[in-house]
């Protein structure tokens, strides 16, 4: 996808400056994929859908799915997108283990992500504060 984006036609007038930047997607696929196979256990929280959502699910593949698997993105199924996906193809495929409770939030990432992130911090702090009320 990176060669779809206008940002390597950029890449490609800065190499006549200044030589030498190489961008090697395989070896980026081999990286996260070996990341994958070699981790105990994986998760996958993504935002959006996608190439990104491809190769993350992908990588998980390789190690017969992922053990936890969360979606925030406003895809539908209907339109045979990536991004619209539902969790339970990615069961279907491999990319999540069938044992796993996977969840996919239907609505804007950049909405839903920081209320997740805000509702995380919060659970850790009112767990903190009664832990050290009863010592």
């Amino acid at each position: 996808a990176v060669t779809d984006a206008s940002i390597v036609d950029m890449l490609y007038f800065h190499t006549y400056r200044t030589p030498g930047l190489k961008i090697d997607i395989l070896e980026d696929l081999k990286k996260i994929n070996n990341l994958a196979v070699h981790a105990k256990s994986t998760g996958m929280f993504i935002l959006g859908g996608g190439i990104v959502k491809h190769h993350i699910c992908n990588a998980n593949l390789m190690r017969n799915g992922a053990d936890y698997a969360v979606y925030v993105n406003t895809g539908t199924e209907y339109d045979g997108s990536d991004s619209g996906a539902s969790p339970d193809e990615a069961v279907s495929w491999g990319k999540i283990r069938s044992a796993a409770k996977p969840v996919k939030v239907h609505g804007d990432a950049t909405l839903i992500f920081p209320l997740i992130v805000a509702q995380t911090f919060a659970q850790y702090v009112q767990r903190k504060t009664s832990n050290n009320s009863t010592d």
